[in-house]
């Protein structure tokens, strides 16, 4: 499932993709860990596009657990 968030034009109109579903929703009946979600989804989208172009450091488990020591 995608989440987006848009605003209105200044017509009062949103573009609907083809063949997709919307559904409208306000956003004050969205509750309170809304923004905290979408705050984390587009961290993640982030960081899914930095690993597709390679800008991430491989190692192994033991690596990874002595580096998180260092935290």
């Amino acid at each position: 499932m995608d989440i987006a968030v848009t605003k209105l034009s200044s017509k009062g109109q949103v573009v609907i993709p083809l063949g997709d579903q919307l559904i409208l929703k306000k956003a004050s009946d969205l509750g309170k860990n809304f923004e905290e979600d979408l705050t984390f989804a587009k961290r993640t989208e982030d960081a899914l596009k930095r690993y597709e172009k390679g800008l991430y450091k491989e190692m192994n488990a033991r690596d990874f657990a002595a580096e998180i020591e260092e935290w």
